[in-house]
Order: C-alpha cells, then sequence, then structure tokens
C-alpha cells in the first residue's frame, strides 16, 4: 500500500515494519506481535471461544483474535500507537456487556463505542474552526479560514477509516472528536482522550461528520476550490441532520467483529 498520504504521518514506521513481515509470509497476529509496541497479544481469530463477545475476550484475556485483512492490521497498529484510549475503549465495552449482555442491537453507549473504534478522528484545531465544523460551513471551514488550518492537526483513529482510505474516495467521512488543541504529542493526546471518555459522555454521541479528504493538504483536488460544492458529499446542516436520525453505522455491525 502507498504510505506517503499526509493521514499516515505517525503510523508509517510501525505500519510499514508490520507490513514487511506479513509480506514475508507470517500472519498479521504474528507480525503485530513482533513489532512488540502494544499492551495486549494478538492471537488467531480461531482463539475467540464461539458465543464470547469480542470484547469481552479482550477484557478478560488481554489478547486480540486478529484476521489476516487490512481492517484488523490497522486495529493491531491503533493498539500500537493509542494503546491508552483503546485500553478504555475495552475497559467501557465490558462494563456494558457486564450490566446488559450481548443483544440483538446495541444500547447507545455501545453504539457509540463501536463508532468511536471504528471511525473517530482527533481535531485540534482553534476555537474558529470548530465554530464553523459544528455549523456544517463548509466554504467558510475549508475556504474562509483554510489559513488557520496551519494552526489545526487532523488524527486519525478509527481503524475502518483507516481501511477505507487506503483506497481513497471523496465521500470518506470521519466521526471527529474534539480534542484540546494544546496537546503536543500523540502520548499526552492518547493519555488525554482515555481520561476524557466515558460512558456518560459517549451516550449522547460527542461526534461531528467530517469528510477528511477536504483537509487542506490532504488531497490535491481540493486545491481547487469547487472540490467544496460538491453537496453530496460537504451537505448542508439540514441533509446532514435527517442523515445522522436515520441511525448510526454501529448498529449493523456484528459483535464478534467489524
Amino acid at each position: 500500500m502507498d504510505w506517503q498520504p499526509a493521514w499516515l504521518d505517525g503510523w508509517r514506521d510501525s505500519g510499514l515494519f508490520v507490513q514487511q513481515q506479513v509480506l514475508s509470509g507470517v500472519s498479521v497476529a504474528l507480525a503485530l506481535n513482533t513489532e512488540g509496541q502494544a499492551p495486549v497479544r494478538f492471537v488467531c481469530q480461531s482463539d475467540l471461544p464461539p458465543g464470547m463477545a469480542y470484547e469481552q475476550f479482550i477484557f478478560e484475556r488481554g489478547m486480540v483474535p486478529t484476521r489476516d485483512n487490512l481492517h484488523d492490521f490497522f486495529n493491531g497498529l491503533c493498539w500500537m500507537r493509542f494503546p491508552e484510549t483503546k485500553k478504555r475503549l475495552n475497559q467501557l465495552q465490558a462494563a456494558e456487556i457486564a450490566v446488559a449482555g450481548v443483544n440483538p442491537l446495541r444500547g447507545p453507549v455501545r453504539d457509540a463505542l463501536t463508532v468511536f473504534d471504528e471511525n473517530a478522528a482527533f481535531l485540534l484545531a482553534p476555537p474558529l474552526l470548530w465554530q464553523a465544523l459544528e455549523a456544517r460551513d463548509w466554504q467558510r471551514l475549508f475556504v474562509t479560514l483554510r489559513p488557520l488550518w496551519k494552526e489545526a492537526q487532523l488524527v486519525l483513529f478509527g481503524h475502518a477509516l483507516l481501511e477505507k482510505l487506503v483506497y481513497a474516495r471523496k465521500p470518506i467521512t470521519a466521526h471527529v472528536y474534539q480534542a484540546q488543541p494544546a496537546i503536543d504529542s500523540i502520548a499526552k493526546l492518547d493519555a488525554w482522550v482515555a481520561g476524557d471518555l466515558s460512558a456518560a459522555r459517549l451516550a449522547v454521541k460527542p461526534f461531528t461528520p467530517l469528510p477528511v479528504l477536504g483537509v487542506p493538504g490532504w488531497w490535491p483536488g481540493n486545491e481547487d476550490f469547487s472540490f467544496y460544492d460538491d453537496a453530496s458529499v460537504f451537505r448542508p446542516p439540514s441533509q446532514q441532520k435527517e442523515s445522522e436520525k436515520a441511525g448510526s453505522l454501529a448498529r449493523h455491525i456484528p459483535y464478534e467483529k467489524a
């Protein structure tokens, strides 16, 4: 895969190492364990007992069932780059399962946890950018305020989001979580997010949609500002809210693994 896109900054070194191991013929699980930067061990998907929730298995055994595909490859890299946040998400999932069990539909907290784990990104940005994003004022966000993006940083987290961007398409959208703009390292960001996450906070789904290829410097096409005129991607606020009311992606993700 191409490791040059700007959104892979910070993922590149570990990703290339693990990729080289896989290309040499070892499993994704073994390659991730060889890299050795995660607080968990990666095991074959077949090690997950029938009928046991994926998240509960991780919580109880400190092992992550892993398949030989891009989705689980990026999940492993995320465990390395954001160990505290991944552990916190798993703790919250296990607590919800302990109370409510595994049901046909996830409740609001497990729903939000899965959205976060699969598709979140962290935006560290000046208030004016956040105001424009929350208003879905795409022209102001990406055109009028474009110089302010030099003071901002969008950090991808969700492993499904990273997987989708291997074959980048204009509609790919992250669920953005607001982070403090003064954080100056991934380790500090990881610790801050892990400390900020709670069941109560996630129950209200504190995410804002952001088409990631609109970020200045991330995609050559957005240098032409007509890029943002595509209302099927950069939706007006009324259309965006109707889409959100239709339901979240998490209710359609199998419990064993997304």
